[in-house]
């Protein structure tokens, strides 16, 4: 069985999906009984959560995250989810204010350029170190990876005093 793993994962690194779409397949139903029992998601959701928790792993493998497949793979991935729908649950119970903060500043995220989202996205939210941003995007170096950072999030912070301004000018109307 262990054989089999390991060959899983070096064609996962090569780009072939054929393991995740197997296991997705072999599991989908199992999975919608846990999350329906568990988390009171209908099929359809939980069919969503695990495509995105193999995505997530399929992008933990190719990316190095992850250099061998755990144990109990499907164990692992079970916790994927559990940790998704726990971010989910807490960003839900978010004040009304700080709700409202998060969606402004995703909608002035998604003004930016695709490379300036990119960059923030492997920096804030994947954790990636400078020299694995410039490794992702085809940057020089790690100190072009941080200038383009900086100048992203400079981008970031003045799109989003435009539209606190613009916001302050329609209640003002």
């Amino acid at each position: 069985m262990n054989q089999p793993l390991a060959e899983a994962l070096t064609h996962l690194r090569m780009g072939n999906q054929t393991f995740l779409i197997t296991f997705y397949e072999a599991q989908r139903d199992h999975f919608a009984r846990w999350a329906r029992r568990q988390h009171q998601l209908e099929p359809a959701a939980a069919h969503e959560l695990l495509r995105s928790v193999l995505l997530d792993f399929y992008d933990q493998v190719a990316d190095g995250r992850v250099t061998k497949l755990p144990p109990d793979l499907r164990n692992y991935l079970y916790g994927m989810a559990q940790e998704q729908i726990q971010a989910q649950k807490t960003t839900a119970e978010l004040p009304k204010v700080e709700a409202g903060r998060r969606q402004q500043l995703l909608r002035v995220f998604t003004q930016l350029g695709s490379d300036c989202q990119q960059v923030l996205m492997y920096f804030y939210f994947r954790g990636y170190n400078f020299e694995k941003v410039a490794g992702k995007m085809g940057f020089a170096n790690a100190t072009v990876a941080r200038l383009q950072k900086a100048s992203c999030l400079r981008k970031l912070i003045e799109l989003r005093a435009r539209a606190i301004g613009e916001d302050g000018e329609s209640v003002a109307s």
